[in-house]
């Protein structure tokens, strides 16, 4: 869990945003040679072991330098629309420009509907992580060409917060054009200092923060709140400006630059507190001794092998409850596959899972990570 600067350089999974105002050189088109920086800087932290994921603005700005567009349009549907031209711009860009170094980039466009819904959350979180153990950098944006007033995030620092919930990443950097959190605003007040470090959810912050430039949706007000959605699963966020030379080098190595927003629980204690207090409970599966043991006491997932009831109707992706022999609640969590199916394959071993029912989506009934003890 990253408490100071000095743990950052060791924070093994990482979730970077890049504003549109970096990103698009101020609206004249994609910044390259900053794209080509940032790029270079990531290819050293993946060589030097860490997990990446990428969450980048930018594709309706580049659609508007693309179509001519001086003004970002109102209209849903334009937006849409020039999001469509600049997506193509944008990972372009990115996948160029990794491979100069040997990497492979994946392009993920979500919605809130997504992770708002449990099968799609459990379905994006296991193709993220598949991502990161195959070394792929997936590169995350809001689905802009088909997101609604009522399913947009709003602005890519919240889709950055939720990505780093999703894989329960360690680090959230935003990267911006302003050096970080100021205690006022600097472009009225001279005598404005740098926040340099402070906790993620104290209220303070937000009152602290300023309004949204022209070709972003953020602003510093998002980006505060997103450190403190970060923090709910554990996750601490540097806010810092992206034209400082060899940023994320520098930011590796414990220099302090930008604001350090500290989350307080570490991140699988706080995503489990979430886990156990968010969802309603659908069904129950009973376990046989030696399955509560080794949740107990070893802290693995639940496999189909130690169940022996199935209990309820519920679908891939919702809440259940473990029970003991005796009907004892031992643990919650969510569950991969529905009731017909879990009743199909559970004291078998993984191995068969494919053959009972002609496909596999995972080998465990509940991953640990989304199992919480009660």
């Amino acid at each position: 869990m990253v408490t100071s600067r000095s743990e950052l350089g060791k924070s093994r999974r990482w979730v970077i945003k890049i504003g549109s105002a970096l990103l698009t050189d101020e609206g004249r088109g994609l910044a390259h040679g900053a794209i080509g920086a940032w790029v270079e800087q990531m290819a050293r932290l993946r060589a030097a072991g860490h997990e990446l994921l990428l969450v980048s603005s930018g594709a309706v700005a580049e659609g508007m330098h693309r179509l001519h567009w001086v003004t970002r349009p109102h209209a849903l549907h334009e937006l849409q629309a020039a999001a469509a031209v600049g997506q193509m711009g944008l990972v372009q860009a990115y996948e160029s420009r990794f491979a100069e170094h040997g990497y492979h980039t994946a392009q993920i466009l979500l919605t809130h509907d997504d992770l708002s819904d449990r099968v799609r959350y459990l379905n994006a979180r296991s193709t993220l992580r598949t991502l990161l153990r195959m070394g792929v950098v997936p590169v995350v944006n809001e689905n802009d060409t088909v997101a609604t007033d009522e399913i947009r995030f709003g602005d890519n620092d919240t889709l950055a917060a939720l990505v780093a919930n999703l894989v329960e990443a360690e680090l959230l950097v935003i990267l911006t054009d302003q050096q970080g959190l100021y205690d006022s605003d600097p472009r009225h007040n001279r005598e404005a200092r740098l926040v340099e470090t402070a906790e993620a959810a104290d209220p303070a912050l937000e009152l602290m923060a300023g309004g949204s430039g022209s070709l972003g949706r953020g602003g510093m007000l998002t980006k505060v709140r997103a450190a403190a959605r970060a923090a709910r699963s554990g996750a601490s966020t540097l806010i810092v400006s992206g034209r400082e030379p060899d940023v994320l080098d520098r930011v590796a190595a414990g220099e302090s630059l930008g604001t350090l927003l500290r989350a307080v629980k570490a991140p699988l204690a706080a995503r489990k507190q979430w886990l156990a207090g968010q969802l309603t409970v659908r069904g129950r599966l009973v376990l046989d001794a030696g399955a509560v043991s080794v949740l107990r006491n070893s802290g693995r997932s639940l496999l189909p092998v130690g169940v022996t009831a199935v209990e309820g109707a519920f679908e891939r992706g919702e809440l259940v409850s473990c029970l003991d022999p005796d009907g004892q609640e031992v643990a919650r969590g969510l569950v991969n596959y529905s009731a017909g199916e879990a009743g199909r394959i559970i004291g078998q071993p993984s191995d068969r899972i494919e053959s009972l029912l002609g496909y596999v989506d995972e080998p465990e009934l509940i991953h640990r990570d989304n199992l919480v003890l009660v």
